[in-house]
């Protein structure tokens, strides 16, 4: 009987130290960790950091005399993730070509950023504007961006001398999730969210973008690099008819 015990027990006890050296199937899987940004409705207290962001951003800034000015073409296969779409709006599931310009200067003297860059984008339907502030030392935040996009401005220059409206707003932070705001519409979900308390944001974020239009030179130089790329005066998503379609036409 005592035998028969102990043997019980010792097969308990090796369960056990199996128990143990077994790999947990649950905790041996990496950790998917998802951050959502509420891009909509901002809390107060994200909405206190995109203010005191735009406070630092100079409005007479000092620049070196480096600068930066390029342009180029750009194929893009997805749709970028500041471009929300409205309702009925169709996405073509094709590569679509965009043009750009891109404008970078260095702050010579400036506590809190480095640089900005001015990006100008258009691929024959949208023309977006995207202006990047660099933070020179990053321990909370690490940039700024605002941009802003139209679809029937009709010209590059009638773009950038429209001043239109920033339309989307982000704080990159280090070692945090990003800030946003975004214009947010209606959707199948509910009808768009009110937005009003928001409206100094935006409004400070299109004096921040219109301020450096003008520092930038935005207005002069996007048109003139444009005009630079191969093929710029015709549609970059015009693809040109085969001789045998232009043979059925005749």
């Amino acid at each position: 009987m005592i035998s028969r015990t102990l043997l019980i027990l010792a097969g308990l006890w090796c369960t056990a130290a199996l128990a143990q050296q077994a790999p947990d199937s649950t905790s041996s899987q990496p950790q998917v960790k998802v951050n959502l940004l509420n891009v909509c409705t901002p809390s107060a207290e994200e909405q206190k950091e995109i203010a005191a962001a735009f406070a630092r951003i100079p409005k007479q800034p000092l620049f070196s005399d480096d600068f930066e000015i390029s342009h180029g073409v750009s194929t893009l296969t997805d749709a970028p993730n500041f471009l929300q779409p409205g309702p009925g709006t169709h996405v073509a599931g094709e590569p679509s070509v965009a043009r750009y310009v891109r404008i970078r200067r260095e702050f010579s003297v400036q506590a809190l950023f480095a640089s900005v860059q001015y990006s100008f984008s258009d691929d024959g339907q949208t023309m977006v504007e995207t202006l990047v502030l660099h933070v020179r030392d990053p321990k909370d935040l690490i940039q700024v961006s605002m941009d802003d996009s139209a679809s029937a401005i009709g010209s590059a220059a009638n773009m950038v001398a429209a001043n239109t409206p920033v339309n989307r707003v982000r704080l990159e932070r280090f070692g945090k999730s990003s800030v946003a705001l975004a214009r947010c519409s209606a959707s199948q979900n509910g009808p768009a969210p009110d937005q009003n308390v928001y409206e100094p944001l935006f409004r400070g974020a299109s004096e921040v973008l219109t301020n450096y239009r003008r520092l930038l030179g935005v207005g002069r130089i996007v048109p003139a690099e444009l005009a630079q790329i191969p093929g710029a005066s015709t549609n970059p998503d015009t693809k040109p008819k085969s001789a045998k379609a232009k043979a059925q036409k005749k």
